[in-house]
C-alpha cells in the first residue's frame, strides 16, 4: 500500500470536501443569478466565506474567492502598491508566485535575508524601513520547503511604526497551526483551498478592516467588483468545508511523529534543515549529502513512499533549493527532500518513510564504500 506524504505540495481532498462538492455540482446555479438555484449557489458561497473568516480570525466581508493563492498573492502585492507603497521588501526564501509578482510589478524590490536556521533578520528589517518610501514588506508565515515559521508579530511591528504595509502569504500554514488576522496584524493575508483538504483551482485574498484591495481581473463585478469572473461555486463550498474541518483537527498535533522519523534519519547521516527554529508540525526537509533530490523521490516511489524534491527537476538537471541557498547550505541545496504529512497520515506513515529511507541510504553507503575498497 502506498504511503502518501506530499501535503505540502497538496492534500488529500477531504471525504467531506468530497461529499460537499459533489452536492454543489448537482445543484447547479449562478451565484449571481436572482432565481432559486441562484440563490441557493450563493448561499454556499457565503457559507464558505464566513468559515474561512473563521479559520483567519477575518470578518467574512473581508475574503475574496480567488482561483488560488498564486493569484490573491499578486493581488495583495498590487492592491499594497495601489494604496501608496512605493517599493516592495520581499522575504529571500518567500514562494516563486511572491517573488515573481514583485519583480514584475515596477516598483524597486530588496531582499530581506533570513539567517541560518531560515528565519527572517529583523534587524535587517527595521534598518531598511528606515529607507526613503512607503513599503510593502511580504513574507510567507511558514516556507513552504522547510516549514519554518516565521515571526510575522514581530515584524507586524516593525512595518506599522514604518507606516508599510505587511502581506502575509498564509497558505502552508493554514490548517496546520493557529493563524489569526489580529494576532500577526497583517494587511493581507493568501490562503489556497488544496492546501488544507479541498480541491485544486480556489484561494482567498482576505483584507485587514480598513485595507481595500485592487482588480487584477477585469469584466463582470463579481466578488464586491474586486475579482471579475462567475465564482468556482463547487471548488469554494469544498473550501469552506475544508477550512471547517481543519480548524476542528488543529488540536491534533502529529510533530511528535515527526520528531521520531528526524531523529531517525538523522542518526543515519541526514542534514536537517530547519531544525533549531519554530517549523510547522507537519513538515520534514532533510538532506542526503551526495545523493540527489530525483534520485531519493524515485529510490523511495519504488518503496511505495511518496514525497516531494526541496528543489525542482527540468531537463535532466537538479536545480538548487533557493530556500536553503538563502539559509547558506549551497553544499547540499540538490540533496534535499520533503517530507509533509496531514489530516489522512497515520504514525505508521512516518515509520515507513524512515525505514525505506534509511534502508535505501545504507545500502547507498555501502556501495561507496565497496568502490573505496576496490580502487584501493
Amino acid at each position: 500500500m502506498s504511503v502518501y506524504l506530499d501535503y505540502n505540495a497538496t492534500a488529500l481532498v477531504r471525504p467531506e470536501v468530497q461529499a460537499a462538492v459533489a452536492q454543489a455540482m448537482a445543484d447547479g446555479g449562478n451565484p449571481n443569478a436572482v432565481h432559486a438555484w441562484g440563490r441557493r449557489a450563493r448561499a454556499g458561497v457565503e457559507t464558505a466565506r464566513a468559515r474561512i473568516a473563521d479559520l483567519v480570525g477575518a470578518d467574512a466581508t473581508a475574503v475574496i474567492f480567488s482561483s488560488g493563492g498564486t493569484e490573491s498573492n499578486a493581488q495583495g502585492i498590487a492592491s499594497a502598491l495601489a494604496a501608496g507603497c512605493e517599493r516592495l521588501i520581499v522575504g529571500a526564501t518567500e514562494h516563486p508566485c511572491v517573488a515573481e509578482a514583485a519583480a514584475v510589478s515596477g516598483a524597486p524590490v530588496e531582499t530581506w535575508p533570513v539567517d541560518a536556521d531560515g528565519v527572517v533578520d529583523l534587524d535587517w528589517l527595521a534598518q531598511a524601513l528606515k529607507r526613503p518610501g512607503r513599503a510593502v514588506v511580504a513574507v510567507h508565515h511558514a516556507n513552504n520547503e522547510s516549514g519554518v515559521i516565521q515571526p510575522i508579530a514581530e515584524a507586524a511591528a516593525l512595518v506599522r511604526a514604518a507606516d508599510g504595509w505587511l502581506h502575509v502569504d498564509a497558505i502552508q500554514s493554514a490548517g496546520k497551526i493557529p493563524v489569526d488576522m489580529r494576532t500577526l496584524d497583517a494587511d493581507t493575508l493568501t490562503l489556497s483551498g488544496h492546501k488544507m483538504g479541498g480541491v485544486q483551482g480556489v484561494g482567498a485574498l482576505v483584507l485587514k478592516p480598513g485595507r481595500e484591495a485592487v482588480r487584477i481581473l477585469h469584466g463582470a463585478g463579481q466578488e464586491r467588483g474586486l475579482r471579475a469572473g462567475t465564482e468556482n461555486t463547487p471548488g469554494i463550498v469544498g473550501f469552506g468545508v475544508a477550512a471547517q474541518c481543519a480548524a476542528r483537527d488543529l488540536t491534533q498535533d502529529h510533530s511528535a511523529w515527526r520528531d521520531a522519523a528526524q531523529a531517525r534519519v538523522k542518526a543515519a547521516g541526514a542534514v536537517i534543515v530547519g531544525e533549531n527554529s519554530p517549523r510547522l508540525p507537519n513538515t520534514l526537509f532533510m538532506a542526503a549529502p551526495g545523493w540527489d533530490s530525483p534520485q531519493q523521490l524515485i529510490t523511495l516511489d519504488l518503496t511505495g513512499v511518496m514525497v516531494s524534491a526541496g528543489s525542482a527537476c527540468s531537463s535532466g538537471k537538479t536545480k538548487p533549493s533557493k530556500t536553503m541557498l538563502a539559509m547558506g547550505l549551497d553544499a547540499v541545496a540538490t540533496n534535499a527532500i520533503r517530507i509533509s504529512g496531514g489530516w489522512g497520515t497515520t504514525e505508521a506513515d512516518w515509520v515507513r518513510f524512515a525505514d525505506a529511507w534509511i534502508a535505501a541510504w545504507n545500502k547507498r553507503q555501502a556501495r561507496a564504500d565497496q568502490r573505496t575498497v576496490e580502487v584501493a
